[in-house]
């Protein structure tokens, strides 16, 4: 859940609607704008139709949403099959199915999986064991069928954005432009960082869509609904230049600004020929996980990038004129203190490289190895997630021990069991000298004045490097309540 001025389009639900109704017919309800969701829901139920909901849950604040309103569906209309879908039920799919509240889970993407399964209700059981994707209850045991190969279906049509009653109401005012919009074009990504829940959902799997279809589904959002700026959600929107050029060619024909997911990698290894597209269709800030300046953390997590490439990046982008916004991972369950210190001083270096770059920080949060993809699981096995005292770390079993402050979150990637008071205050203490020193260009709210202000007062604590109880700091930030993009994104 998002305030109501945050919200996006939510992409999956008008992918699943058009998946639906080329069958039928299907409703939107949105939690991030129908602040409502449970009255909602319900409301629309009472007026009858529908064969079952199917819930999208993500861990973190999504979840309790997501759990209140099942539970209000099942007292209400306890013959109602309950369908859950996302992220939550693919990574702990045994968690979310063992709730008495949810009858379904679909694993990974629903397009075809939730059409063939409300098709197979009311026939006999053995109609659900051929549906890819689907977990499901037959008594007390739970079946997992395998899993549904990905696919990038076209149907030749826009998305159902009229289900959203206005769809302008999604367009926000962002750096990028005053009626920004979300999109996805691609779906997955071919690498298998072993901490990623893209990974574990699509298995090292990615398709691009054809130039067409991204030409089409842009100039719908630009001339049909008067958005001028993109935030694209792909999960790695760069791949293969060969594969990106036709892309690339849309963008610079449309000039859209825009932000996206990126790889250090990938942009190294543009042409300059493609980085002249890249310029001309004026992509603004491209997301980078570096995630550690620790090349042999790199290996372990699988991330198949090195920290020099962060470094030549941050270059690259500067030179030609985009925000590189990199991600870092601190506080890993071994050499705990060590790899955060020297997190810190690799992010100074970045910023001394191109000042314009931004930085996010979280906690190194792994998922546990049952929530890895199947082709992945036992493979590559880290050491033993431990706590403070030394013993295992045990994870929820239920979705409401998910929704518990400390595990919600360990899924947000802003806290984990095995970190002392005293790394979690010097880690919100950097970050909070950090984002003073620098604040984002992404902040639309804060005056100039303000941050200019903010950022004088940081100077010296960011120069020698006193990073402890910045009390002046904390204070103005409850006046300016700067962004952060790890928190609120664009």
């Amino acid at each position: 859940m998002t305030s109501r001025s945050s919200a996006r389009f939510p992409l999956s639900l008008l992918h699943l609607s058009a998946a639906l109704d080329r069958h039928g017919s299907s409703q939107i309800i949105d939690g991030n704008v129908d602040r409502d969701v449970v009255g909602e829901t319900l409301r629309a139920m009472e007026q009858g139709g529908f064969d079952a909901v199917g819930i999208s849950a993500m861990g973190g604040p999504q979840l309790a949403p997501a759990i209140a309103v099942s539970k209000a569906i099942r007292e209400r209309f306890p013959a109602t099959p309950i369908i859950w879908g996302g992220y939550f039920p693919t990574l702990y799919t045994e968690t979310a199915l063992a709730a008495p509240y949810v009858d379904y889970a679909i694993r990974g993407q629903g397009e075809e999986s939730l059409p063939e399964l409300l098709a197979a209700l009311g026939k006999p059981q053995s109609a659900l064991s051929n549906i890819g994707g689907l977990s499901w209850k037959d008594g007390d045991n739970m079946v997992h069928n395998p899993n549904r190969r990905f696919s990038l279906s076209d149907n030749g049509l826009v998305l159902p954005y009229d289900k959203l009653g206005d769809p302008r109401r999604y367009l926000a005012r962002t750096f990028l432009g005053r009626r920004t919009a979300a999109h996805q074009a691609s779906i997955g990504c071919r690498f298998r960082c072993t901490f990623c829940g893209v990974a574990a959902m699509f298995g090292g799997a990615t398709q691009l869509p054809a130039a067409a279809r991204l030409e089409r589904d842009l100039s719908y959002l630009k001339y049909e609904l008067g958005v001028d700026s993109i935030q694209f959600f792909d999960h790695n929107f760069f791949d293969r230049e060969q594969d990106m050029i036709p892309l690339l060619e849309v963008m610079a024909k449309l000039e859209l600004p825009w932000w996206c997911y990126a790889r250090a990698d990938a942009l190294l290894n543009l042409s300059e020929s493609s980085w002249k597209l890249v310029r001309k269709s004026r992509l603004k800030m491209a997301y980078i996980g570096a995630e550690s300046p620790s090349g042999q953390m790199l290996k372990e997590i699988r991330k198949g990038t090195r920290p020099d490439q962060t470094l030549q990046v941050a270059e690259l982008c500067r030179r030609n004129g985009v925000i590189p916004e990199l991600s870092f991972m601190v506080a890993p369950p071994q050499n705990t203190e060590e790899e955060t210190e020297h997190t810190f001083e690799f992010i100074r270096e970045l910023k001394s490289i191109n000042p314009e770059a931004e930085i996010i920080v979280y906690i190194y949060t792994p998922l546990p190895d049952s929530s890895r993809h199947e082709k992945d699981r036992g493979k590559h096995p880290g050491m033993p997630l431990l706590d403070l005292n030394g013993a295992p770390v045990v994870f929820p079993k239920t979705p409401e021990e998910w929704t518990q402050p400390q595990w919600a979150a360990y899924a947000c990637h802003a806290d984990a069991p095995w970190l002392t008071d005293a790394l979690r205050r010097r880690i919100h203490d950097f970050v909070t000298v950090l984002r003073c020193r620098f604040p984002t260009v992404q902040d639309m709210r804060s005056p100039p004045w303000a941050k200019r202000s903010l950022s004088a007062m940081a100077t010296w604590r960011y120069r020698y490097r006193r990073y402890d109880r910045p009390w002046e700091l904390n204070l103005a930030n409850r006046l300016v309540r700067l962004r952060m993009p790890q928190v609120s994104g664009l």
